[in-house]
C-alpha cells in the first residue's frame, strides 16, 4: 500500500483539539500506560469527535491538581468527566451539555459490618485518590480528622490494600470499581450499600479551542441523545468481565 504524505494538509498545532485525560480515572474511562492513552471511553469519544470535526485530537495526561492550571494556559482545551462543582473557578469554563451520571460508591471489605452512612465511617480510614475532592460532608469529616483519608495515586493499590484490610474502604467513580471488581472476582471486596453522592459529568472548555464551543456543544447533544454515548460507556465497561479481556 502506498501513502501519499504530499496530498495530506499538514495540521499546525491550532489545528489540534488537546483534549486532556485523568491518569487516575481508570477503566471504563481511560486506560493509562507510561503517560500514555491507550483506550477507554475517552479515547473512543475523543476519535468520534474528531471524525465529526475533521480535527486531530491530541490526548494530554492532566493530573488533578493541574486541571485548571491547564485548561487556562492552553495546554489542553479540554477535559471531560469533570463537574463545575470540583473546580475552583468554574465559571471561567465553559460547560458542555451533560454527558451522563455517575456516582460515588464505597468499596469494603466483605467481613465488615456494612457502611451505610458517614458516621459508620468516624474513626476509619477511607482509600482516596490524589487529588480528588468528593461530597461536602465527606470533605469536612477530612478536614476535622473524623474521618483519615488516605491518598493511594493508583485504584488497583487501593484495592490491593482493601483487601489486606489496611483501608477501611475505598471511595471512586461507581463504574471505575465495578469494573476492577468484574476483572478480580475472588476479591473479598463488595460493595457498601452507601450511595455518597450522584453527580452530572460534562466536558469543560478552555480558552483558545480551535473550533465553536458551540459546534462542539452540538455534536456532544447529538452523540447523547442517539445514544451513542451511552453505547460507547457500555462497551468500554464490558471489558472488564473476564470473556472481554
Amino acid at each position: 500500500m502506498c501513502i501519499f504524505v504530499g496530498f495530506v494538509p499538514r495540521l499546525s498545532p491550532a489545528d489540534e483539539l488537546r483534549w486532556g485525560f485523568g491518569p487516575a480515572d481508570g477503566m471504563p474511562y481511560a486506560q493509562v500506560s507510561d503517560h500514555v492513552l491507550l483506550g477507554g471511553f475517552i479515547q473512543r469519544l475523543g476519535e468520534r469527535i474528531s471524525k465529526d470535526l475533521s480535527i486531530q485530537v491530541r490526548f494530554v495526561e492532566t493530573p488533578n491538581k493541574r486541571i485548571e492550571e491547564s485548561l487556562k494556559n492552553g495546554r489542553i482545551h479540554l477535559i471531560c468527566n469533570s463537574n463545575p462543582e470540583w473546580m475552583l473557578d468554574a465559571s471561567a469554563y465553559h460547560w458542555s451539555p451533560p454527558l451522563f451520571e455517575e456516582e460515588d460508591a464505597l468499596l469494603q471489605h466483605r467481613d465488615s459490618p456494612p457502611i451505610n452512612n458517614l458516621g459508620d465511617l468516624r474513626g476509619k480510614v477511607l482509600g482516596t485518590s490524589l487529588g480528588f475532592a468528593y461530597s461536602m460532608p465527606m470533605m469536612e469529616a477530612f478536614a476535622t480528622g473524623a474521618i483519615a483519608r488516605k491518598d493511594v495515586r493508583d485504584l488497583g493499590t487501593r484495592l490491593n490494600l482493601l483487601s489486606h484490610k489496611r483501608l477501611d474502604a475505598v471511595i471512586d467513580m461507581r463504574r471505575a470499581l465495578a469494573f476492577e471488581l468484574a476483572r478480580h472476582p475472588d476479591a473479598p471486596l463488595v460493595f457498601s450499600p452507601w450511595v455518597v453522592e450522584r453527580y452530572p459529568l460534562y466536558c469543560a472548555y478552555g480558552g483558545g479551542l480551535p473550533v465553536a464551543a458551540e459546534r462542539l456543544d452540538a455534536v456532544l447533544r447529538k452523540l447523547h441523545d442517539s445514544g451513542e454515548l451511552d453505547a460507547l460507556l457500555q462497551d468500554e465497561q464490558r471489558r472488564g468481565t473476564p470473556q472481554e479481556r
